[in-house]
C-alpha cells in the first residue's frame, strides 16, 4: 500500500491526467509535466520510507545503495518521460528503467544479510496468521535460496505475463489507436433525469453551467482491456487451454466479488459526491484557507482519493475548482490542478476499494483493520510533504512552474 503511491498519478496509461485535462481544459502535456516536477522527489524518498517501515531504521541502511538505485532510476525516468514525452507512458517506461537498474546493481553489489523472513522487525502479529510460502525460510537461505529460486524451470517464464502487459498496455495508451477504437467501440448513454438536470454556479464557474451525465462506455480503449487481451495472449503461451482460461475467469471474479462490490460502490459514492454538490462544498471551504490553499488544496485530493478510491475520480470532483479557486487566488491553476493529482496519490494507500483488494490479492481476508491502521499515518504524513513541497513551488521556487509542454 505504501509502495503503490507515487506512480498512481500516471496510472491506467495517464487516466488520471486525462480525467484532470478534461474538467479543467488545460493540456494534458501541462499537466503532466508539472505532475513530473512534483512526484519524482516522492518517488525517491518511498523505498526509503517503505524499507524503514517493514525493516526499521538499521535495517534500512544495511541496503541504502540499493534503496538509492531503485530510487533514483524511477524518478529520473519519470520526470524526463512525463516532461519531455508524453503523461500515457510515464510509469511503464520509468518501471522498466528501475528494475533493470536494480537487476544489474545486485549482480555486483550484495547487502551483508539477505532477510527472507516476511515478519516486520517491529511487534507484527500479522505473519502468523499467513500460510508460509513455498521455498522460503524463515531466516538465513541468502544466496543460496535466492539462486535456487531462479534457477527454477518456470521461473522466466512467470515474466512472461508482465513482458506482454507492458507491450500491449504500451499500444493502448497511445492517442492513435484511441483515435482508431473510440469512433468503432464506443456507447454513449446519457442518463434520464440526471443528464444536464444539475447546474453549477458561481462561485464554482464562472457562469451557470448544466452538468452532464453521459455514460461513455469506450470500451475497446480501456486499460482492462488491454489487461484482458494480455491475460488470454500470456495464458495461451504457457500452456494453458482456452477451456481452462475460462475457469480461470470465473474462479477470479468469485474470489474477488466482494471487492468488485466494495469498488463500485465507492465509484457510486464518487459520482454522488460529484452531482450533489458534496465536492464543491469541500472545495469552496478549502479556498478560504487563502496563502495557504496550495497546502489545503493539496490535501484536498488527499481527500478525494481517499474518499473516492481513484485518483481519476478525484481529479474529475475537484480538477475544475482547483482551477477556479487558483485564479482568485492569483496562483497559477496548473500548478493546482497538478497538485490535486499529486496530493491524491498518497490517498490511495488508505481508500477502502484498495485496501478490500490487497486484503483479497494477499488472502489475508477481514484484516482490513489492520492494513488501515497501521498505512493511515503514513498517508497522512506523505500527503503533508506533498503540500508542503506545493507551498515552496507556489511561494519560493516559481521556476518550477515553467513546465516543457510535449508533442
Amino acid at each position: 500500500m505504501i509502495a503503490n503511491t507515487a506512480p498512481v498519478a500516471y496510472g491506467a496509461l495517464g487516466a488520471p491526467i486525462q480525467g484532470l485535462a478534461s474538467v479543467t481544459g488545460i493540456d494534458p502535456f501541462l499537466l503532466g509535466a508539472m505532475v513530473g516536477r512534483q512526484l519524482p522527489f516522492f518517488s525517491l524518498i518511498v523505498p526509503f520510507w517503505l524499507i524503514c517501515a517493514f525493516a526499521g531504521f538499521r535495517g534500512m541502511r544495511e541496503v541504502w545503495p540499493a534503496i538509492l538505485v531503485t530510487g533514483v532510476s524511477f524518478a529520473v525516468p519519470q520526470f524526463l518521460i512525463s516532461n519531455y514525452v508524453n503523461p500515457w507512458i510515464v510509469d511503464i517506461g520509468a518501471s522498466l528503467v528501475s528494475m533493470a537498474c536494480l537487476i544489474g546493481f545486485l549482480k555486483v553489489w550484495r547487502p551483508t544479510e539477505i532477510w527472507t523472513s516476511p515478519a516486520l522487525r517491529t511487534r507484527d502479529e500479522s505473519v502468523g496468521t499467513l500460510a508460509p510460502a513455498p521455498g522460503v525460510g524463515v531466516t538465513g537461505g541468502g544466496a543460496a535460496t535466492a539462486g535456487a529460486w531462479a534457477a527454477q524451470p518456470g521461473t522466466l517464464m512467470a515474466y512472461v505475463p508482465w513482458i506482454i502487459l507492458c507491450l500491449v498496455l504500451a499500444l493502448w495508451g497511445t492517442n492513435w489507436f484511441k483515435g482508431i477504437v473510440n469512433p468503432l467501440f464506443t456507447w454513449n448513454h446519457p442518463v434520464e433525469g440526471l443528464h444536464n438536470m444539475v447546474q453549477k454556479v458561481a462561485p464554482v464557474v464562472a457562469r451557470p453551467t448544466p452538468e452532464g451525465a453521459v455514460f461513455s462506455f469506450t470500451y475497446m480503449s480501456y486499460t482492462g482491456t488491454g489487461v484482458l487481451f494480455t491475460a488470454i495472449i500470456s495464458g495461451l503461451l504457457m500452456g494453458f487451454s482456452p477451456r481452462r482460461l475460462v475457469a480461470a475467469f470465473f474462479e477470479t471474479i468469485w474470489v474477488l466479488r466482494y471487492s468488485l462490490i466494495t469498488i463500485a460502490a465507492m465509484l457510486a459514492i464518487g459520482t454522488l459526491t460529484r452531482f450533489s454538490g458534496v465536492d464543491a462544498t469541500l472545495g469552496l471551504a478549502f479556498a478560504g484557507t487563502g496563502f495557504l490553499y496550495p497546502f489545503f488544496g493539496t490535501l484536498l485530493g488527499w481527500l478525494g482519493v481517499a474518499l473516492t478510491g481513484s485518483d481519476t475520480a478525484s481529479n474529475v470532483l475537484f480538477g475544475g475548482l482547483q482551477r477556479i479557486t487558483s485564479e482568485q487566488l492569483g496562483l497559477s491553476p496548473i500548478l493546482m490542478a497538478a497538485a490535486n493529482s499529486s496530493g491524491g496519490v498518497m490517498g490511495k494507500m488508505i481508500d477502502a476499494q484498495s485496501i478490500v483488494v490487497a486484503s483479497t490479492a494477499t488472502n489475508w481476508f477481514g484484516h482490513e483493520g489492520s492494513i488501515l491502521r497501521f498505512v493511515f499515518w503514513h498517508s497522512i504524513t506523505l500527503a503533508c510533504l506533498v503540500g508542503g513541497l506545493v507551498m515552496l513551488q507556489a511561494y519560493v521556487h516559481p521556476f518550477t512552474l515553467m513546465v516543457v509542454p510535449g508533442p
